[in-house]
């Protein structure tokens, strides 16, 4: 075929593709209104998850999985905003990690609010200002975000799905790195690279930002400064990347959390998020985990945070496999409520993780 064949025959693939997406957008309408006459949520991460599933599954190439995804993504955003009009709080500025992993889950379509603190994207959600909220929870390098874990203890919302996104930093300063004397950096980033820093900016002063994006907008005021940061935050402020991937471990990953008032129903490869306290007494704790040895569960993590109600009491935090409405994990609560003062399931979502 020549070059003007080959265009005709898009240009009539286009045609069809154009007629074909508005017919699966009459589709979703419909769906839409059925789902609000039963009062159901309109973001359902089970049947999202289905559908990017069965897509990579017919995808027979030249189309790469990871395009195909970001296609279907940006369809299904654009299927969402028409059903109902969406805001997703997050813990901002705009071109924070936490932003990148909002946008990755829900698409272009829909309203984004950038909030100042964790505590604020809880509270969008919970009194009805956000239909969803993402949080950081845990990083693969630095552990656990405890302000995260400690809004749990008093909200009453659900973890309805996760986001895991890799992490890559990059510094970025309008000096060389031989005359940076000034590093601005969120602690936790910083934390990420702290063998960088240490081999590259032995001498820099560092001076904490409240996120990796207003790290960026202050090196971008300062000639003898740099800061960490995503590409994404060095690119909006028009700071020069001096150097990319500056993280300690190229593993370096974020999971983030998915706020919403409805779980999912199980998809059978799901994971739940529940939190308990005990008694203190002897065998307590031992006792507490024992359903989960029992029924078989297989708890991928444990976390402990004070109560702040009383000196040295705890709140324990679990991850376990499986959803609460299955009939092993939703045994194994009702015995651990035997054994504890207090059990709250903060969710169940699936556990897909690819991006």
């Amino acid at each position: 075929m020549s070059l003007t064949e080959h265009r005709i025959a898009i240009d009539r693939i286009d045609e069809q593709l154009v007629q074909l997406l508005n017919e699966r957008t009459q589709h979703v309408l419909e769906i839409g209104k059925i789902k609000r006459a039963a009062g159901e949520e309109i973001y359902a991460p089970h049947r999202e998850l289905a559908v990017f599933k069965r897509v990579v599954k017919l995808n027979q190439g030249p189309t790469p999985e990871t395009a195909l995804r970001a296609i279907y993504r940006e369809i299904m955003s654009s299927a969402i905003s028409l059903q109902k009009s969406q805001t997703i709080a997050y813990l901002g500025p705009e071109a924070t990690y936490t932003h990148q992993a909002a946008i990755r889950r829900f698409g272009a379509s829909l309203n984004y609010s950038p909030q100042k603190t964790i505590a604020d994207v809880f509270t969008e959600v919970g009194k009805n200002r956000a239909d969803y909220g993402i949080v950081p929870v845990e990083n693969s390098t630095e552990g656990v975000v405890t302000h995260t874990l400690d809004m749990f203890v008093d909200s009453d919302l659900k973890i309805v799905s996760q986001i895991v996104m890799p992490i890559q930093h990059c510094l970025s300063s309008r000096s060389p790195l031989s005359k940076v004397t000034r590093l601005y950096s969120h602690p936790q980033a910083l934390a990420q690279c702290r063998d960088w820093v240490r081999l590259h900016l032995p001498r820099a002063e560092i001076i904490e930002a409240s996120s990796t994006t207003r790290a960026a907008e202050l090196a971008a005021e300062d000639k003898q400064a740099a800061a960490i940061a995503s590409v994404l935050a060095a690119e909006r402020n028009r700071l020069p990347i001096l150097e990319t991937d500056i993280q300690d471990n190229s593993q370096n990953a974020t999971r983030f959390l998915v706020l919403g008032r409805q779980c999912s129903p199980p998809t059978g490869r799901d994971r739940t998020s529940l939190m308990f306290s005990i008694a203190d007494k002897v065998g307590a704790l031992y006792n507490s985990l024992a359903p989960f040895r029992r029924h078989r569960l297989n708890m991928s993590k444990i976390e402990s945070r004070p109560s702040k109600r009383k000196a040295w009491e705890y709140f324990f935090f679990v991850d376990c496999d499986g959803h609460f409405q299955e009939k092993r994990l939703n045994k194994a609560i009702g015995e651990l409520k035997e054994h504890c003062n207090f059990v709250k399931v903060l969710g169940s979502f699936p556990q897909e993780e690819k991006f």
